[in-house]
């Protein structure tokens, strides 16, 4: 069997690190970019590259921005007094897209997983309680994912959560425990806040 390049082999494997890319795909994503003219590839490179240097975390609700505040957090007409708590920027705009909520968010950038060795520290916890000491908050919604560790960061957040004087709700899931809020349809989404059930 004839060999392949060897920058092939690593470029077929630095893709196949990217969540959601089998090998097989990442060794059509491979290929493609070979295929692609240098310059569209220049700019692809320079894209990703740009990304990485100019997106930051909003100061306030670590959901990722080019600015010091994320527009949601500027904005002056949502609700300050509700925060959606969710595990990644993506199930902020899935979120949005239901335009069935109008507070604010805290995004975590990752669930407690013991088998993946994430713990607390690991991701934004801290933040979310600086949050609770400053602002004049109400309710807490618990918007993860309703996997094994979306569940086991939920009542983690649910149990420091009791020492605040506020309402703590998790979202409602008339949907398949193991999915992502980011392949929701708007109406699910919307219906899955409007049942969201109380906590605390």
């Amino acid at each position: 069997m004839a060999r392949r390049a060897q920058s092939i082999d690593a470029l077929i494997a630095a893709l196949n690190h990217l969540p959601g890319i089998g090998t097989k795909t990442a060794q059509r994503l491979a290929y493609h970019i070979i295929d692609m003219d240098e310059g569209d590839v220049a700019h692809l490179a320079s894209t990703i590259v740009d990304a990485k240097h100019t997106v930051k975390k909003c100061r306030v609700c670590q959901n990722f921005t080019d600015e010091e505040l994320c527009d949601i957090c500027r904005d002056p007409t949502r609700d300050r007094s509700t925060i959606c708590v969710v595990e990644f920027p993506k199930d902020v705009e899935a979120l949005e897209r239901s335009h069935g909520y109008h507070g604010l968010y805290h995004v975590l950038h990752g669930v407690i997983s013991p088998s993946k060795g994430k713990s607390a520290e690991d991701i934004s916890i801290d933040e979310l309680f600086e949050r609770l000491r400053t602002e004049d908050i109400r309710e807490i919604i618990l918007a993860t994912n309703p996997t094994g560790d979306g569940e086991t960061t939920a009542l983690y957040l649910s149990g420091l959560l009791k020492n605040f004087d506020l309402q703590v709700s998790r979202i409602g899931y008339g949907l398949p425990v193991g999915g992502d809020l980011e392949f929701y349809d708007e109406v699910t989404i919307s219906t899955a806040l409007e049942n969201r059930r109380i906590l605390k």
